[in-house]
């Protein structure tokens, strides 16, 4: 999963362009684009932090209800005087996608912050103003340390106005969401009581830093005392979308021209296609987990039972909880070699990939997240997250986690996490030489081209055709496929949980505790789960088309390369861009 801000798009991704220098023949759509950015950027300083643009590292944002409204304001006018200043009929053939990509944006951005109300509703948006504001700073900026240092006491001062802002605006959050805020929460209590002074190191500050972190403690126990006391007796159960919300707000999440149910319906099919070859593999690798049983009957509960109990013998072989993080960076440079031998892809040089344990307030929708350097500050630390058992887990929890995330699985979390998936791409992304592609990012490209990733590398052979990690592949593609499913059902049809659970753990072979975490974000997060298998097909039938044209002059690694060169731009948009770099 990539990380990202809990604010809608736009509202993350329109920062970082500003820090660049202006082209000398700068077209009307890209002065437009930043001049958008230079008044959004007074409204939303910490966003700018999380883009790269470190100018305003001293300053946190004003969430007040009249805030709010303006910066609601400013896009709506904004996107009046977009389609008023700039003709699109005399656009280039990519300048019109980029007016595209730029004008859809403000739309969805628009369309979610009147319907969903996420500083209302989601509380969880308030616990990343609290820690990560102060953590990018202390992680990503490549400003000077004492810079770093004094501009994260200059934010943590502002913290409690945050908390004022979330007192105010929080009202009936959905449970669902208030949970987690509540464990995140806890986690920014123990940041700024002991793990903020690791992040800072040495520093000439140090004192300072903790005199401001001692005065925020008690404020955060107090916001601590308000979410569990105050607010959760007036939670409520509402965090469903519902089917006409779901199917507007999907339509801007995708940008793909598919509906709700096409969506839906390609799911709930290429769910069957996968769970017959996961039987296939399941039924060669019988003999090897089970020599001295006999085959199950091949009617649907056999089949079943077969792949179920295949995936619980290779799940055996798993981390230990204090070796989970270092098991992932040994897998990683088994992945680059492989990806260097056969060529799939020209890897980032220098490699900029830190692979750590994930911090305590970023934990609770799950295991493993890429946090990829800002489009603003391209040559900063990417950060691949993984987060372990905590030692107040039962260890029956403790081992459906490892279970689930044993080495054969690791190594399909890694390939889409990072080498080739979301880093690599993301840097790819970086490069791009139109601002509002680099910035103003499609979801559905870079979660689907992650999916991609896992099968295509199986598929030129990395493994060396070990069934074991195959089964984990098609079994983390089910995954994608489900959570398509369980996105359209939760929200739109009103699927109990008991449901939801049993569609996981039975349909989809996961485990007990990976399918609770998945009904936790997938309550939390409506529609982004859908992009990872709308994103996926869309490769796949980009790259059958694309080969199908070129024949023997097609090569993986100079149209891997095409693809990412184009920055994450909507699916729709990306096979004419890759004919056009592949004929160049």
């Amino acid at each position: 999963m990539r990380k990202t801000f809990i604010d809608c798009r736009l509202a993350l991704a329109l920062f970082c362009v500003l820090a660049l220098p202006a082209v000398a023949a700068e077209s009307q759509l890209d002065g437009f684009f930043r001049l958008y950015l230079s008044e959004w950027f007074t409204l939303h300083p910490t966003q700018a932090t999380m883009l790269g643009d470190h100018r305003y590292d001293d300053r946190m944002d004003d969430l007040s209800p009249a805030a709010l409204q303006k910066s609601l304001a400013h896009m709506k006018s904004s996107r009046a005087r977009l389609h008023k200043e700039i003709d699109r009929a005399k656009l280039s053939g990519d300048e019109r996608i980029n007016f595209d990509i730029f004008d859809h944006d403000l739309e969805g951005s628009i369309w979610v912050r009147e319907n969903t109300q996420p500083f209302a509703t989601n509380p969880r948006a308030y616990n990343e103003y609290i820690s990560d504001s102060v953590f990018l700073i202390l992680t990503q900026s490549q400003l000077p340390k004492e810079t770093n240092v004094s501009n994260a006491i200059k934010r943590i001062r502002q913290i409690p106005n945050i908390v004022a802002a979330a007192r105010q605006n929080l009202t009936h959050p959905p449970r669902a969401v208030l949970e987690t805020a509540i464990l995140q929460n806890r986690g920014s209590i123990e940041f700024y009581e002991r793990d903020l002074f690791a992040t800072a190191g040495q520093t000439t500050q140090l004192a300072a830093l903790r005199a401001e972190a001692a005065r925020v403690v008690p404020v955060l126990k107090g916001y601590q005392a308000f979410l569990e006391k105050e607010l959760m007796p007036r939670a409520t159960d509402g965090w469903r979308l519902g089917k006409r919300r779901f199917a507007k707000k999907l339509g801007y999440t995708l940008d793909a021209g598919l509906s709700a149910d096409q969506v839906l319906a390609d799911a709930e099919a290429e769910f069957a296609r996968v769970h017959n070859d996961l039987y296939v593999i399941a039924r060669q690798l019988w003999s090897r987990c089970y020599p001295a049983a006999p085959l199950p009957a091949a009617d649907a509960a056999g089949r079943r039972e077969t792949v179920s109990k295949v995936i619980a013998s290779v799940a055996k072989d798993h981390s230990k909880p204090e070796e989970l993080v270092a098991d992932t960076r040994s897998s990683v440079d088994r992945i680059k070699a492989f990806i260097r031998e056969k060529d799939i892809l020209r890897l980032p040089d220098p490699d900029r990939c830190q692979i750590i344990e994930m911090p305590e307030f970023q934990r609770g929708n799950s295991l493993a997240y890429l946090n990829g350097a800002p489009p603003l500050d391209p040559d900063a630390p990417s950060f691949y997250a993984i987060s372990p058992p905590t030692k107040d887990w039962t260890p029956q929890r403790t081992q459906s986690l490892l279970q689930e995330y044993n080495r054969y699985m690791l190594q399909i979390l890694t390939i889409h996490e990072a080498y080739p998936g979301h880093y690599v791409q993301l840097e790819y992304s970086s490069r791009t030489p139109a601002l509002i592609r680099r910035v103003l990012q499609s979801g559905v490209m870079i979660e689907g081209w992650a999916v991609y990733t896992e099968q295509m590398m199986l598929d030129q052979g990395y493994g060396d055709g070990d069934l074991a990690l195959r089964l984990n592949q098609l079994k983390f593609y089910l995954r994608a496929v489900c959570n398509a499913i369980l996105d359209h059902k939760l929200h739109a049809q009103n699927m109990t949980d008991e449901a939801a659970i049993l569609l996981m753990v039975d349909g989809a072979f996961q485990s007990q505790e990976e399918a609770r975490a998945k009904l936790v974000r997938a309550k939390q997060t409506s529609t982004q789960l859908s992009t990872y298998f709308v994103g996926r097909m869309a490769h796949v039938r980009m790259r059958e088309q694309i080969q199908r044209e070129l024949g023997n002059r097609f090569n993986l690694g100079r149209y891997h390369e095409a693809v990412l060169s184009q920055g994450s731009v909507p699916m729709k948009y990306l096979p004419e861009l890759v004919q056009a770099k592949l004929a160049k």
